[in-house]
């Protein structure tokens, strides 16, 4: 079971590798990666999980993250509906790519947290409103699905991470708040 202890953080050069693609057919530890890699985000979203075991909420994590270099993302954003138990997006992604993206541009009001990183850095990371994604998953198939918002704010956040670059990387150092005013903000 992954822990926070797994996960490295800010400063862990493996944050700032461009990470290896993976190559198909899949060999089971990079299975058995993105299972456990979705475990993690699943037990840290129950509240007496993620209290029993000290881990913060997530929703996705990136494989450097934990000091693998390979291109295998996981993520875990539960539904937005009250009554639903179903995640919205439940996925591991081997080898993603961004293949467009919308002129559209979006940030979340608040800023961006990442698990890798232990202290709050104000500021809004503009981002695509809309991206197209492909990617393989544990059986080799391919698939290609478009996002918006949230869900594609947080696979670009994990994108970044196979591409050794942090979210605080798209602040503003001189103006941290500043977005363009077409810029759609997210609560």
């Amino acid at each position: 079971m992954i822990t926070m202890d797994d996960i490295v953080r800010e400063g862990h050069p493996a944050l700032r590798e461009v990470a290896k693609e993976v190559s198909f057919p899949l060999v089971a530890e990079d299975i058995e990666l993105g299972e456990k890699m979705t475990e993690f985000l699943k037990n840290s979203q129950d509240p007496e999980l993620a209290e029993k075991y000290g881990l913060r909420g997530g929703v996705g994590l990136a494989a450097p993250q934990l000091a693998i270099s390979k291109r295998i993302i996981a993520i875990e954003i539960p539904s937005m509906e009250e009554d639903s138990d179903e995640p919205f997006l439940s996925t591991v992604m081997y080898n993603p790519k961004i293949l467009s993206h919308s002129v559209q541009q979006a940030a979340i009001e608040e800023g961006e947290g990442c698990l890798s990183v232990d202290r709050h850095v104000p500021g809004l990371v503009v981002r695509n409103a809309k991206v197209t994604i492909s990617y393989f998953d544990k059986d080799g198939e391919s698939h290609k699905i478009r996002l918006r918002n949230y869900a594609a704010i947080v696979v670009q956040h994990e994108i970044d991470h196979i591409n050794g670059v942090m979210f605080y990387d798209h602040i503003d150092k001189t103006n941290p708040n500043y977005a363009p005013d077409d810029v759609l903000l997210l609560s």
